[in-house]
């Protein structure tokens, strides 16, 4: 039997809130948002995950929206982690962040993260992917985390 990504016991983080941003939970409610957001940095997001992924290449709204509906019911098995980045007025999303099971077993977690083309002009996903390591270190259960695409591809807690 496969090892569940978090124990039972551990109380997932509804939200982060930071100064220029909120994470809360990715849900079929924030498609318009999402997809306005990803289709507004499509050549930003093209191979960020790495150079095999051509997403979001012919990503519809539909499409868009059975995806959040997959992320939203991970999340709620507690299979995997998506969440939304908002502005704190929750009018415009940012980005997003994901928090995957590994596929090596020399990590506990795998975290992806994009921050908005324009946005991301601005610094946000340095910002972003700082707050998130931050807040995986301090209230996540996981002691090495692998963040394919980033120059810093490794977190581990001394």
């Amino acid at each position: 039997m496969n090892k569940p990504f978090v124990s039972e016991a551990f109380q997932v983080p509804e939200k982060l809130e930071c100064e220029q941003f909120r994470l809360r939970m990715l849900t079929v409610n924030d498609v318009v948002k999402d997809f306005d957001a990803v289709m507004s940095s499509t050549d930003h997001l093209k191979g960020l995950f790495g150079n095999q992924s051509q997403w979001p290449s012919g990503l519809t709204l539909e499409q868009n929206l059975i995806d959040l509906g997959w992320h939203q019911k991970e999340f709620q098995k507690r299979s995997s982690f998506a969440y939304t980045v908002m502005s704190l007025d929750e009018k415009i999303c940012l980005g997003c962040v994901y928090i995957y099971p590994p596929s090596s077993d020399a990590f506990e977690a795998e975290v992806r993260l994009w921050a908005r083309a324009s946005e991301f002009k601005l610094g946000l996903e340095s910002k972003l992917f700082q707050a998130v390591k931050n807040w995986l270190d301090s209230d996540w259960p996981f002691v090495a985390v692998a963040y394919p695409g980033r120059d810093e591809i490794t977190g581990m807690r001394s």
